[in-house]
């Protein structure tokens, strides 16, 4: 569907602000422009053909209201893509003007709304343009590159370099590509520098011209393969610079008698490039410069102000527009051109899909009348567009015959209803965006609600995203907390106010971060502005980081312990220390006791000494204790610096009043004395040996006097000796050490562990001679130990117990104790008798 063209007056002669249909607002889904005129000429009458087969069509967008004082030529202009807004530097260091006047630097919607007015302040300024984000890059003379946003705000500045610094800027051109928005410089040295994106500055220096003595003619840049090269034309001759070489390159097909090229262009897409030479010709082909399109003379010598490409997306028809003073003239493959007489000072402004041409009066599109729209005003079309339009119910008719159609799918009908509503909102006058349906599309509408946002219309922006029906957190949800960052830069209203304001506004609206709104109070210098937000905001790892950040450490640290995350308390807790002196920074500690457990536990792996002084600032004699025992053996390797730490223990575990621990420590110290003594005199390894290692090994080396004479002095039990001594004498298999060792006394232990022992070691002759001794409770287990079973059997059978005749039963095999099994099953049954 296309919409009609319309007069730029309204029907009693008045001249309107912008298109009928576009300054109603926000419009009825059910409302569309209606014709203003029955005939089908009305429609095509500013229709200009080019050829056979284009036609090209220039309409008004607006009646500009933002009375310019000065031409346009009198200032530097620079006007964004995509219906974007317009930069005006007025006065810009004109000789007959005062040393004194300030140039004025003005940003205006599409529409002549004025956004922003400001009075430059900085250096002499080369060159004017705006980056994909929309934002105002001025360069300066100095190659220093000073960048506002939309409403005058400085957002930040960077430089082209030394070289640059050094010898001016001659000229600078500001260009697109698919990585970001980039800045080419051409110095008093004749050199060129570009960076192809200026978020991420990556100078580079181009090669240099040969026998280049003065500025070119002409240049531009041209993006191919994803690289930024520099076109530029010295007399005849076109040279190509790349990061490495400069190519001298000859346009094929180009007419003869060229003595120098006036002016270049390159498309918005940078696929095709045109060359105005001194002879009048204008040749068009692709930006490779490998091959030819086409070629026409429109018999001017003079050099245009401006030329730039006018082409539709998918379209075969390639078409440039060529501006001098008062004239405008549209080039194509065709013998003829179409020509415009321009009333004022005009710049053009390349699009997507067309040009916008603006003036101190209008602002107007000039661009190819899409095929379709053909097939509905062309002469006699029988195509169904040119059927409903002679219905005069464009849309009704739609609406209503697609209920009448089985197979046709309505969502691409309601999408295309709800996009032409969306841009009749945007191109009301007081929003100034005047996109087509193509720019819409390739802008993308989290885009277009991205501008919305910069020209801070946020009411707008919110309506468009619920008609849409958009998700929360790409919509609604990301407009309001744009509004919010906004909000908080009003230093008029009180803190208090603007945080209940953004509360009761935001709520708990999914997808909003109050941490990245309360960072934007911080950055205007809102603190506590900032500390009330972060109190809705309900993610403590997002709390904490901003906090530190603002120096509210210890208010970091409390809501690090609530939120329970150990992380993020360690991450306070280094913040802390390096912040705070010591002192103050264990005080800080002693008031939070999780903290102070979990910096503990740090200081344990990473900073012993640091735990030390942590437990004298508290005397927590205990923990102190434990902590120079720890050392005495981690840290200390002389038995003497051992010694001395050990005491220490002792000495602050009696402060703890824990008489256990300082008595064990003081033992350790006579056993580690007493070690150093055996090793002196006996030789062998003693140290750091457990009290009953040494004993150990003291019977095994044969010293049993020394091993008695250190477990009375140690006050070691005698069921323990004896245990360590059958022990090491079966390790040695001593037997007739171990027999004699026996039969010294009475056992302690029994003498069951010597049964046990000996079969352990595989030695059942000498487990027999100890089984005889062992206590009637435990013989049974000792005879079937030694393997006796029968023996074991009578035993268990004379004592008459039920679990020893279990367990000796369950030891007897196959035919072997066959009778003993016998045996035991009749004593069972006699018992059961009695």
């Amino acid at each position: 569907m296309a919409a009609a063209a319309a007069s730029p007056r309204d029907p009693h002669g008045r001249k309107r602000k912008c298109r009928p249909g576009a300054c109603s607002g926000w419009v009825s889904p059910r409302r569309f422009p209606a014709a203003v005129c029955t005939s089908m000429d009305c429609y095509t009458a500013n229709w200009n053909p080019l050829g056979d087969s284009a036609f090209y069509r220039k309409y008004e967008l607006y009646s500009m209201d933002w009375d310019l004082k000065e031409e346009l030529r009198d200032c530097l202009v620079a006007a964004a893509p995509y219906g974007g807004p317009i930069a005006l530097l007025r006065n810009p260091w004109r000789k007959e003007k005062a040393a004194s006047v300030r140039p004025v630097l003005d940003i205006y919607s599409a529409s002549g709304m004025p956004l922003a007015s400001l009075l430059w302040k900085s250096g002499p300024v080369v060159s004017l343009g705006w980056s994909a984000e929309e934002e105002l890059l001025c360069v300066q003379e100095d190659g220093a590159v000073l960048v506002y946003g939309l409403h005058g705000d400085f957002r930040r500045h960077f430089s082209m370099g030394n070289e640059v610094l050094q010898n001016r800027v001659l000229d600078a051109r500001i260009f697109h590509t698919e990585f970001g928005s980039g800045v080419a410089i051409l110095t008093g040295a004749h050199r060129f520098t570009l960076s192809a994106n200026v978020g991420d500055l990556k100078l580079r220096r181009m090669p240099e011209v040969p026998g280049l003595q003065s500025v070119p003619s002409c240049w531009t840049v041209l993006c191919q393969d994803r690289v930024a090269h520099i076109l530029l034309a010295v007399g005849p001759d076109l040279y190509l610079l790349d990061h490495a070489a400069c190519s001298a390159v000859t346009p094929p097909g180009l007419a003869p008698g060229v003595s120098s090229f006036l002016q270049m262009a390159v498309s918005f897409t940078y696929r095709h490039l045109a060359l105005f030479t001194d002879t009048g010709y204008i040749w068009m082909g692709t930006a490779s410069l490998k091959e030819k399109l086409c070629e026409f003379n429109c018999n001017i010598r003079a050099a245009p102000k401006q030329m730039v490409w006018c082409s539709r997306p998918r379209s075969k028809e390639r078409a440039v527009v060529v501006a001098w003073e008062r004239r405008l003239m549209v080039v194509g493959d065709a013998p003829e051109s179409i020509q415009f007489v321009l009333d004022e000072d005009s710049y053009l402004v390349p699009e997507l899909d067309g040009v916008r041409i603006f003036s101190r009066s209008t602002h107007e599109f000039l661009h190819e009348v899409p095929a379709a729209s053909e097939e509905i005003f062309k002469i006699a079309s029988m195509a169904p567009g040119a059927l409903l339009l002679e219905a005069q119910k464009e849309y009704e008719a739609a609406s209503f015959g697609k209920c009448f159609l089985d197979r046709f799918p309505p969502d691409s009908f309601v999408r295309m209803c709800q996009d032409l509503r969306v841009l009749n909102a945007i191109r009301d006058y007081h929003i100034g965006i005047p996109l087509t349906y193509s720019q819409y599309k390739q802008l993308t509408i989290q885009v277009l609600l991205d501008r919305l946002v910069l020209r801070r219309l946020y009411p707008l922006a919110i309506q468009i995203c619920e008609y849409l029906r958009l998700p929360e957190v790409q919509g609604v949800s990301r407009i309001l907390a744009h509004w919010a960052c906004y909000k908080v830069q009003q230093k008029d209203v009180s803190d208090e106010d603007v945080a209940r304001a953004i509360n009761q506004k935001l709520g708990d609206t999914p997808g909003v971060s109050y941490s990245d709104i309360a960072a934007r109070a911080y950055g205007c210098g809102r603190t506590e502005l900032a500390i009330k937000l972060l109190e809705y905001e309900p993610r403590s790892g997002e709390q904490v980081p901003l906090l530190l950040k603002m120096k509210r450490s210890k208010l970091a640290l409390s809501k690090a312990i609530e939120s329970g995350d150990t992380d993020l308390v360690f991450t306070v807790l280094l913040h802390l220390k390096n912040e705070l002196n010591r002192g103050d920074f264990f005080m800080t500690l002693r008031n939070q006791p999780m903290a102070l457990s979990l910096y503990r536990q740090f200081c344990k792996h990473q900073e012993l000494e640091t735990l030390k002084d942590l437990y004298n600032q508290d005397d927590n004699h205990q923990e102190l204790g434990s902590f120079h025992i720890r050392a005495s053996y981690a840290a200390e390797e002389r038995i003497e610096g051992r010694v001395a730490a050990l005491q220490t223990a002792a000495d602050a575990f009696y402060k703890a009043k824990n008489e256990f621990a300082a008595k064990a420590t003081e033992d350790q110290m006579r056993l580690l004395r007493l070690q150093r003594r055996l090793e002196d005199e006996l030789g062998g390894q003693f140290l750091d040996l457990s009290l009953h290692d040494t004993v150990t090994t003291l019977i095994l080396g044969g010293h049993n006097k020394r091993a008695e004479q250190l477990a009375r002095d140690f006050r070691i039990p005698d069921k323990r000796l004896w245990w360590l001594k059958l022990t090491a004498l079966a390790d040695l298999e001593d037997w007739e050490e171990l027999e004699k060792f026996s039969k010294s006394k009475k056992s302690p232990i029994g003498y069951l562990p010597f049964v046990e022992i000996c079969i352990k070691q595989h030695n059942k002759y000498e487990a027999k001679k100890y089984a005889s001794r062992v206590s009637p409770e435990q013989k049974v287990k000792a005879l079937l130990l030694v393997g006796d079973v029968a023996q074991a059997a009578d035993v268990a059978i004379e004592h008459r117990n039920e679990a020893e005749l279990s367990l000796v039963l369950s030891h007897c095999t196959g035919a072997t104790d066959g009778a003993t099994a016998d045996k035991i099953q009749r004593a069972r049954a006699q018992a059961q008798k009695k």
